[in-house]
């Protein structure tokens, strides 16, 4: 008899969950049923300001054939909520009436927008009311609204300093609106940056035309234009700042009510073992932005720093492969066949790199410390450790500024600004978590003026072009060969460039690099 598994939430990291069950569900291992809350199937949501500014189409962002997946036997029920789950019948209680019952259930019901506390917006965080001009930027709807202001060269002013508000401005102010970014710490990308590559960062932003606004606590919107449409946004100190769309960019929450509606624990995420079980019922699971990796063993080596949800699509990415993979063996074998299956890998530290023309940045590991803090010239030295090291170079007036933090030669944390070929090796380097040359000095050379060419990172064919899916540049080029000309194409093939399109331009460079070869 076949497993009967029900996925609620149809997002990116559901519908590659699906894609992955496909094969089981046409052979009549698995019967799936899929429930997404919004009327549209799933689509890859990390873009949709790339669709606000009119950079990518809707259809691009499909993640979904829905042809294809009623064709193979999956169920897929749009429009509909999950009013609760009934654990002791093993049901799924939905809002058109029906209560579809369950083998194994998947919870994907990813994050929403945090929705600040503001004079003028309804302060309920799960049915916010949004006046007209103030949008999240979550949904194809909300890129409309963006569209439409950037179209226009409308006032644009986003709310918050984290990498997605960042993405939001520039591509906004290099499409043509009027864009303001505030945010409340002193400078930008606060929870990332050290202070320095955070200054020199501000600066680059304000050279690419946008204003900000540091240090302020916003305490309300204002509605008076238009229709009711939004017109101001007011600070603590009573000074306004006028607009005609207001982008709240200010993280996200784990969607677990569900979850803990039906008695499931939950911390920051909906808590699941190495195997993305759910604490107390193993026939249930969590992947994704919803999905705390906590497993309840006290003596677990990987938990202690275990991070909480990362908002990240590829490690929710990573999940759903590896998930997949376990429940077919669950239907096929049972539970110790299913066992037998390596434990999911630990996520490794990520790299922030903000994706926008003309800025480049990538921050990863911890780069709170700097050279002359007393921290970092004694720890470690008397317990026989290694003892962390800082190294740090800034060039303000040309907009770079790199810092590497190491210990034992090996990188704990990165910052650069403006050093596109520096930040290649590096982030290779900490990826790989090797060692730093002696003469830190070698690596800024990358961006002089006499380095014409790549450095080695970027002819390495095993490093890794696509973060997100976790494709090499060694795939990329093989997809190439077979006859990929083009972005969409390598994406079909091998998933590359599907997730965050940060790394859009280092597959056109392999593509390109291959027709030049074959024409010369």
């Amino acid at each position: 008899m076949s497993e009967r598994i029900v996925v609620v939430g149809f997002g990116p990291v559901a519908a590659r969950l699906v894609e992955e069950l496909v094969p089981a569900v046409r052979s009549g291992l698995v019967q799936l049923l899929v429930v997404g809350q919004e009327t549209e199937a799933a689509y890859n949501r990390v873009m949709v300001a790339e669709l606000g500014v009119g950079r990518t189409t809707a259809d691009a962002l499909a993640m979904a054939d829905m042809d294809g997946l009623a064709a193979a036997g999956v169920e897929v029920r749009l429009g509909v909520t999950v009013k609760r789950i009934d654990r002791a019948r093993q049901e799924v209680v939905l809002s058109d009436g029906t209560r579809p019952g369950y083998d194994r259930l998947v919870f994907a019901t990813g994050s929403r927008p945090v929705i600040p506390n503001l004079r003028g917006i309804n302060p309920d965080p799960a049915h916010p009311v949004l006046p007209l001009g103030v949008t999240a930027l979550r949904d194809l709807r909300d890129a409309a609204q963006l569209r439409a202001a950037v179209t226009t060269g409308k006032r644009v002013i986003v709310l918050g300093g984290g990498v997605l508000g960042l993405e939001i401005a520039l591509a906004a102010a290099e499409e043509g609106a009027r864009t303001t970014v505030v945010h409340n710490g002193s400078f930008p990308l606060g929870r990332n940056i050290d202070r320095g590559g955070g200054a020199v960062l501000a600066a680059n932003l304000r050279s690419a035309g946008i204003r900000m606004v540091g240090n302020a606590r916003s305490t309300a919107v204002e509605h008076n234009g238009p229709d009711g449409a939004f017109s101001a946004l007011v600070l603590s100190d009573g000074s306004r700042i006028e607009g005609d769309l207001l982008v709240l960019s200010c993280g996200v929450r784990p969607r677990i009510e569900l979850a803990e509606g039906c008695g499931l624990p939950a911390a920051t995420g909906i808590l699941v073992d190495h195997r993305l079980r759910t604490y107390h019922e193993p026939h249930m699971f969590a992947i994704g932005d919803c999905a705390e990796v906590r497993c309840a063993d006290v003596d677990c080596l990987e938990c202690p720093d275990a991070p909480g949800p990362s908002g990240l699509v590829g490690p929710g990415w990573r999940q759903a492969e590896w998930l997949a993979e376990y429940l077919v063996l669950l239907a096929e074998g049972g539970q110790d066949a299913a066992d037998a299956h390596v434990p999911l890998p630990q996520e490794k530290p990520g790299v922030v790199v903000l994706k926008a023309r003309g800025i480049n940045l990538a921050v990863a590991g911890d780069n709170a410390a700097e050279p002359w803090d007393e921290e970092v010239l004694t720890v470690g030295v008397s317990e026989g450790k290694p003892r962390r090291q800082v190294a740090q170079w800034a060039d303000p007036e040309h907009g770079r500024y790199v810092k590497m933090t190491t210990r034992g030669g090996a990188l704990e944390g990165l910052v650069t600004v403006g050093m596109p070929r520096t930040a290649a090796e590096l982030v290779m380097l900490f990826e790989r978590g090797s060692e730093l040359p002696a003469d830190r000095s070698l690596l800024l050379r990358l961006d002089g003026p006499d380095q014409l060419d790549s450095p080695a990172s970027q002819d390495d064919p095993q490093r890794t072009v696509c973060r997100c899916a976790g494709v090499s540049g060694a795939s990329i080029e093989e997809a190439v060969l077979e006859g990929c000309s083009s972005i969409p194409e390598v994406s079909k093939a091998t998933r590359a460039g599907t997730g965050c399109g940060g790394c859009h331009s280092d597959i056109k460079a392999l593509i390109e690099k291959h027709f030049q070869g074959v024409a010369a």
